[in-house]
């Protein structure tokens, strides 16, 4: 519920009037591999796959507390537990006490109003700030899954994708997007297959074409640019000129020390032709640690320059850290939810991006691709115009 970004186990929670008969038939699933825990009302089991999952069982009157406690985190239900005592109260799995007497609660939400707060979603639920909002009422309205008006970061079988521009454009218009925006890799990528300019100009062709075709989707022309070790982009400032939008990303020399990556990335964020930049921190999660960065001054420069960062909602990458999203959003740095799609099934994956929305505070109005087609041209012109009138 939390949406962390990796787990090690999985806790099931049921309300029932027969936790012997839930705990028989769970133990009778095929999945189950051997079994660490057997009780009348808690179960802990291993799976075929290696995951542990514990099953818990409690009346349909404990569920709102016993649903709040295994939620976690475990910091936020200490602060929590704290805010109880303060209030000469006791607050567990199993309710909310004042002395013996159990202060009835339907709901989460009603436990937090017991307390003096406003609800808290799950995804924030880290003591990360998230008791000050709830104290003052200030609570963000946050994102929800149904905010994206279009995907950004798409790649087609041009470069190293699988699918064509346009089976990727009818899987986007499936999805029940307006927009999507093609980013192939750059020349540069020659292990992905990168565009060179000839190549980029019969894309663009052919996007120009499709959008003459439909009147019910955009397709908008991008292209995911490599920032070479020394800040520069790996195309002329001609080629970057064509593009509708630029995502400049890091995809090479990870080792670089802070100082000196900081700096490649910041020359990327000065370069007009800037759009957005894709997985800042270069995180593998579980694969490969996130580069030596001054995230702050990252942040800064891309405020100062109008610069987009992007939330890559690949599940490998959730990049960036849910946790520097809500100081982007102080600065007034927009962010882009994109999924880095290298097939149709892969457009999907903006709900991991989504949740990391959710979980770093984000609302609709910090989203770039939450505003309809309309605002996203206009937008995307006249950073071009101010592009040109630098370069001129």
């Amino acid at each position: 519920r939390r949406r962390v970004e990796t787990i090690k186990d999985i806790d099931v929670l049921v309300a029932t009037q027969d936790p012997e008969q839930v705990m028989a038939k769970f133990l009778a699933l095929a999945e189950v591999e051997s079994v660490t825990v057997q009780g009348p009302t808690k179960t802990s089991i291993r799976l075929t796959d290696g995951i542990a999952v514990d099953l818990r069982a409690v009346t349909a009157a404990q569920f709102p507390y016993a649903w709040q406690y295994f939620t976690g985190s475990q910091a936020h239900n200490t602060v929590l537990r704290g805010r109880a005592k303060d209030r000469q109260l006791k607050l567990n799995e199993y309710g909310l006490f004042n002395g013996d007497e159990l202060i009835p609660c339907d709901d989460e939400a009603a436990i937090y109003t017991a307390l003096g707060l406003t609800y808290i979603p799950p995804e924030m639920r880290e003591d990360w700030g998230e008791f000050t909002l709830a104290e003052q009422g200030t609570f963000p309205d946050l994102i929800g899954h149904d905010a994206l008006c279009g995907i950004f970061h798409a790649h087609t079988v041009a470069s190293d994708g699988s699918a064509t521009l346009e089976e990727m454009a009818k899987g986007a218009l499936d999805l029940g997007f307006r927009y999507l925006g093609i980013t192939d890799h750059s020349q540069s990528a020659v292990y992905a297959q990168g565009l060179v300019p000839d190549q980029l100009l019969a894309q663009q062709a052919t996007i120009d074409g499709l959008n003459t075709a439909q009147s019910d989707f955009n397709l908008l022309k991008g292209i995911e640019s490599d920032i070479l070790y020394d800040g520069s982009l790996d195309y002329e400032d001609e080629v970057l000129a064509r593009f509708d939008f630029v995502i400049a990303s890091v995809h090479s020399r990870f080792g670089m020390d802070g100082p000196a990556m900081t700096e490649r990335l910041m020359r990327a964020i000065r370069n007009p032709h800037t759009t957005m930049i894709g997985h800042l921190s270069g995180r593998l999660l579980l694969a490969r640690d996130p580069y030596d960065l001054d995230m702050e001054a990252i942040l800064q420069a891309a405020a100062e320059h109008g610069v987009i960062i992007e939330l890559n909602a690949n599940p490998h990458r959730l990049d960036i850290d849910w946790r520097w999203l809500r100081r982007a959003r102080e600065l007034g740095v927009l962010i882009s939810i994109n999924p880095d799609a290298h097939s149709v099934a892969g457009l999907s994956d903006t709900v991991y991006g989504v949740n990391m929305a959710r979980k770093g505070g984000l609302t609709a109005g910090d989203v770039f691709n939450a505003r309809p087609i309309e605002d996203i041209r206009a937008y995307l012109t006249a950073r071009r115009q101010r592009a040109a009138a630098m370069a001129g």
